[in-house]
């Protein structure tokens, strides 16, 4: 479309002819703008969640209070049922420790025969007191499954004997 038609008025006008035309608000004026910065108040408040929390935290020390007491019963009845049978095991233990020292006698009288002098079964120490062995073998390198030849296990206890005696006449007088 061409000015002139738009007009009604035949050919150029210049812009000082034309009539002001002007954008205004409409009748009753434009909406208020929003602009504050306005948040939806979604979800629970501050003090709803520190409830929460506080509730949920609560309830696990609760639990774990009740936990440490079903282990520490658990617990005694373990420690109780161990002090009821130690004195049993020890009773074998005992029997154990014996008859492995009968045989340590028998087999340190076999092999110190031929020394003069020796007497079986007395400590070689001079220090008075007896101290049984803590677990396990005796000596264990007097076990046969230990050793191949029967002589050389035998010259090594004669030696490690003879060398107790040696050294044990120099300690603790």
């Amino acid at each position: 479309m061409t000015e002139a038609v738009i007009r009604n008025k035949p050919g150029m006008a210049s812009v000082k002819d034309m009539p002001i035309l002007q954008d205004g608000p409409p009748p009753g004026g434009f909406a208020p703008v929003r602009f504050a910065r306005r948040i939806p108040s979604k979800g629970p408040s501050a003090m709803a969640i520190f409830l929460a929390a506080f509730g949920a935290f609560s309830y696990g020390m609760y639990q774990v209070g009740k936990g440490n007491k079903i282990r520490r019963a658990l617990k005694e009845e373990k420690y109780a049922a161990r002090r009821a049978i130690l004195p049993l095991l020890q009773a074998e233990e005992d029997e154990r420790f014996v008859k492995e020292w009968k045989k340590y006698l028998e087999y340190e009288a076999d092999v110190m025969k031929d020394v003069p002098g020796w007497k079986v079964g007395e400590s070689v120490y001079n220090s008075g007191r007896w101290m049984p062995p803590a677990t396990g073998e005796l000596r264990p390198e007097i076990t046969p499954s230990r050793h191949l030849h029967v002589h050389d296990s035998t010259d090594f206890l004669q030696t490690h004997l003879l060398f107790n005696c040696y050294f044990a006449s120099f300690t603790l007088h």
